[in-house]
């Protein structure tokens, strides 16, 4: 059978050119070299090179094995040093999916240190919006999901992020726009631009509409946050997102941000993940970096603590 210790032995001999060289660099003796190459010749049934020649020369048939040998050793070297790297964590895969577009904003930044300093890691990104990420991600297709909406799906658990505040983005001339705090009640005349995400996932119906028993008069779905900022500037709908991601259109003087009730609605941002793969090195030092990038690209935003994670659920619903 041919193995690749038989190309490594030929590439040896041809860049050696006797055999007491040869048997030297493959710290074998020149009589085990030789049977080794006298077995080769016997499975192959061809000589492959000219005996007592000076300087060595091969057959056609050891010309042969040499060029598969140039073509496959290459690639068996990387091989072995990629799987080198991915079992000392320095390498690996990092998919990403992010349910918050407005995400992107601070996430860059981020990404562009990891990738610096995490260059053999294969980075792949999808958008949560058109497909439904968790599950993707309990199947392995994914690697990290980006949310602000923890579900309890088996054998996923979440890192927070940091805590953020969701405010309402009115236009500078709206009724609502000289308010201080905004009540539930204050929906009921509004168009509400959102995300194209069920209202079921939003913790603007969940936390703060629902428990008054209030809807908004219509909900437009928008895809991009640029978009939704100017229907609200235009005076088409308002808005509810995270005060980090308003932050710069109200500095810009396009819209007015206002408080939702007394200040008391904070959300996590969450980084959701396989449980068993949480410790892999290229996953933890990402969760680290982003930690640190958003603090220094976001204002408002809360710290937050190991006791903000939300551990793994097992299979049959209970806390892991």
């Amino acid at each position: 059978m041919l193995e690749l210790k038989h190309l490594k032995t030929l590439v040896h001999l041809r860049e050696s050119e006797t055999l007491v060289e040869a048997a030297s660099r493959l710290c074998l003796t020149q009589s085990a070299l030789s049977h080794q190459l006298k077995a080769l010749e016997k499975h192959i049934g061809a000589q492959l090179f000219i005996r007592k020649s000076k300087p060595l020369r091969f057959t056609i048939a050891g010309l042969r094995l040499l060029e598969l040998a140039d073509q496959v050793l290459p690639q068996f070297t990387q091989a072995e040093r990629e799987l080198e790297r991915l079992v000392a964590g320095q390498s690996g895969r990092l998919h990403l999916a992010i349910e918050c577009h407005s995400c992107f904003n601070w996430l860059m930044p981020a990404i562009d240190i990891y990738r610096g300093l995490w260059p053999d890691v294969e980075l792949d990104f999808a958008s949560g919006f058109s497909f439904e990420p968790l599950p993707e991600l309990a199947a392995g297709e994914l690697d990290i999901v980006i949310t602000s909406d923890p579900l309890p799906v088996p054998g996923i658990c979440y890192r927070a992020l940091f805590a953020y505040q969701p405010m309402l983005a009115v236009a500078l001339n709206h009724r609502l726009a000289t308010k201080d705090i905004i009540t539930p009640t204050d929906f009921v005349q509004e168009t509400l631009l959102s995300y194209p995400v069920e209202t079921s996932r939003l913790d603007l119906f969940n936390l703060f509409l629902g428990p008054a028993g209030v809807k908004p008069r219509a909900v437009r779905q928008v895809d991009m946050t640029m978009m939704m900022m100017q229907l609200v500037a235009s005076n088409l709908g308002v808005a509810v997102l995270p005060n980090w991601a308003l932050h710069e259109y109200v500095q810009k003087g396009y819209v007015v941000a206002r408080q939702l009730g007394k200040g008391e609605l904070w959300q996590n941002l969450y980084l959701a993940m396989q449980e068993q793969q949480q410790q892999q090195s290229h996953l933890r030092a990402f969760v680290q970096i982003a930690r640190e990038s958003c603090f220094e690209h976001l204002c408002g935003i809360r710290s937050v603590t190991s006791k903000d994670d939300i551990p793994a659920y097992s299979a049959n619903g209970s806390i892991s």
